[in-house]
């Protein structure tokens, strides 16, 4: 995302410093009125750009790599770079499960959510949590959404058990993310972690986080459902 290095009143002081210079050395018939300050110009821009919010887990924190590594951050840095208006917002918080989302979700909703990205219950299938739970707290996630903003769009990121938690429990787990995103309306990333899961290449050592070369497949995933609906 862009970012001004000097505020408003540091740039105007600075123009008058410029101006008390030069004044001796032109006729005041040639001074020339300045534009419009530029920072103000894209004050309003973002005013006026919709919200992209992320909602996840340490996936979609980051972590062990920079912000700007991330899934999260090379969206926002492509969503600028194509010139289309929003803004997007990093909300993933390291160690989150479903039930940690749906108490946080009422404090992330204090502000506009135009598309909301759901990607939440990766620690619920390594913690063995009963994919009933999980379902019921990303339902409940998505119902506080929707009555704060009708008209948002939702994504849901589906994610996948580790097969040592069983067949039984895999197979409901995976089972959760297309239930949901049918019974919802919403679009559905089939599995977030799609060519990058279980490749020591491209993950952290932890074999669980990806590293900035598996967030790049990562952020594939993720364009290829939210690219159309932002285009």
């Amino acid at each position: 995302m862009k970012y001004l290095t000097l505020t408003f009143s540091a740039f105007i002081i600075l123009l008058l410093m410029s101006c008390g210079e030069s004044a001796s050395d032109q006729p005041s018939a040639n001074k020339k009125s300045d534009p419009s300050p530029a920072p103000v110009e894209e004050s309003k821009q973002e005013e006026t750009k919709k919200t992209i919010v992320f909602f996840g887990n340490s996936l979609a924190a980051g972590y062990g790599v920079a912000p700007e590594e991330a899934f999260a951050g090379l969206i926002a840095s492509r969503v600028d770079s194509l010139g289309l208006p929003y803004k997007v917002i990093n909300a993933g918080l390291s160690g989150e499960t479903t039930a940690g989302g749906e108490a946080r979700i009422d404090w992330i909703l204090r502000q506009t959510v135009d598309v909301l990205i759901l990607e939440l219950g990766g620690n619920d299938g390594l913690r063995g949590i009963k994919p009933e739970a999980s379902y019921t707290n990303l339902q409940s996630i998505i119902d506080k959404t929707k009555a704060k903003y009708p008209d948002v769009q939702i994504i849901i990121a589906g994610m996948e058990a580790p097969p040592n938690m069983g067949g039984d429990f895999t197979s409901k787990f995976r089972a959760i993310f297309p239930k949901l995103a049918k019974e919802n309306d919403a679009k559905l990333i089939p599995f977030l972690l799609d060519g990058v899961g279980g490749i020591p290449t491209l993950n952290l050592a932890d074999g669980i986080h990806p590293n900035p070369k598996g967030h790049l497949i990562v952020a594939e995933n993720v364009w290829g459902i939210l690219g159309p609906m932002l285009n």
